[in-house]
């Protein structure tokens, strides 16, 4: 992609996405194009972050390890379901990964557990995500039944209609009266000092060419 792409491509991303301007888009492309490893001239070829590589992003870039979250976080950053992130895609989904206000990262966080897409957080998706969570004791009789407990103290304080589950509504009360429970179902977001780390290194880098 040569260098006149890339500010076009940079100027119509920027119009669209929140919270980079036009020259950060443009670093964020050719982290993109390093990334998927094509060489720079392919023009306008249809390419992408495979769900292996963008996994391995999230592992040795943001240090997000849980295999069932990194599979959710491609899934939502994968907005038309391709199995491919796009550059769109790629900069969409860091605008509310590395910036998102508390609502754009309710309702990301939101997307990321609600694993079968129905709109609610469910007792037994509660469960699956939580098991992965927590470090088992070799010495406990039933390790399932503390996380079956877990479960229902996070349900208590969630499931503000008495439904069983947790719907969006649900969720983004719950986080705003308390904002540590917004990745209570597991890390799905960067920390500051690796958000930190990787805008310095593209913006930076890519600002000194």
């Amino acid at each position: 992609m040569n260098r006149k792409v890339i500010q076009a491509l940079a100027e119509t991303i920027s119009k669209h996405v929140e919270h980079f301007n036009k020259n950060e888009a443009e670093c964020l492309i050719q982290e993109f194009n390093v990334l998927t490893g094509k060489p720079t001239n392919s023009g306008r070829a249809v390419h992408g972050l495979d769900r292996g590589k963008f996994i391995s992003v999230l592992h040795n870039t943001f240090g997000l390890t849980d295999d069932m979250i990194t599979g959710r976080v491609f899934r939502t950053f994968d907005k038309d379901n391709d199995g491919i992130v796009s550059v769109k895609e790629w900069i969409e989904g860091l605008s509310v990964f590395l910036r998102g206000t508390l609502e754009e990262q309710i309702k990301y966080c939101f997307t990321v557990y609600d694993l079968n897409g129905d709109n609610a957080i469910s007792r037994e998706e509660m469960f699956h995500m939580l098991k992965n969570s927590l470090i088992r004791q070799p010495s406990e009789e039933d390790p399932d039944e503390g996380i079956k407990d877990l479960v229902e103290i996070v349900l208590k304080k969630m499931d503000y209609d008495h439904d069983g589950k947790a719907s969006f509504e649900d969720f983004k009360k719950a986080v705003k009266d308390e904002n540590l429970l917004l990745e209570a179902f597991g890390t799905c977001l960067p920390d500051s000092r690796t958000i930190e780390k990787f805008e310095g290194r593209v913006f930076q880098e890519q600002m000194e060419q």
